[in-house]
């Protein structure tokens, strides 16, 4: 059984680097992400910075996420997260101008399994299922940016 992974795909989307990588934050999220409702912990506004701190839950799982690297002018950040009893890991997004109205998101997740069930999730986390993952991301993010224009999501 698999104990640790990484794992990373890119994905290119049809709105400028300034509109789409506001998308990757907890706050974003909820614009293009069903069932994306994340509690704030630290800061209870959910405003993005390091050392942020906030819950979800998908199903009967509970994931913690601190946010470790918050760089906008370089947009990247970078969350660490934990699904007790299950995984750890780290998910990295960077986002660069590929021109115009276009930026390439590249998204990395490393996760260590934290017993059975998280060996169970890595096992099922192929590289063709993290792709399908990533890649229903870009279909999400890109009807989002069509139906709402170029204004600021923030």
């Amino acid at each position: 059984m698999t104990n640790h992974l990484e794992r990373c795909h890119s994905i290119d989307l049809a709105g400028p680097i300034d509109r789409v990588f506001p998308l990757f934050t907890p706050i974003g999220e909820t614009l293009w992400v069903e069932g994306w409702d994340p509690e704030f912990l630290h800061p209870r506004g959910g405003e993005t910075q390091e050392g942020m701190v906030f819950r979800t839950s998908h199903g009967d799982e509970t994931t913690l996420w601190a946010c470790t690297n918050w760089q906008p002018s370089e947009h990247r950040v970078r969350y660490a997260r934990v699904t007790p009893g299950s995984r750890f890991g780290f998910v990295e997004v960077t986002c660069r101008d590929t021109g115009g109205e276009s930026t390439q998101a590249s998204i990395a997740y490393t996760f260590t399994a934290l017993g059975e069930t998280g060996q169970s999730y890595l096992s099922e986390l192929t590289e063709d299922a993290f792709v399908d993952m990533i890649e229903s991301w870009k279909i999400g993010i890109n009807a989002w940016l069509s139906k709402n224009g170029v204004a600021s999501p923030a």
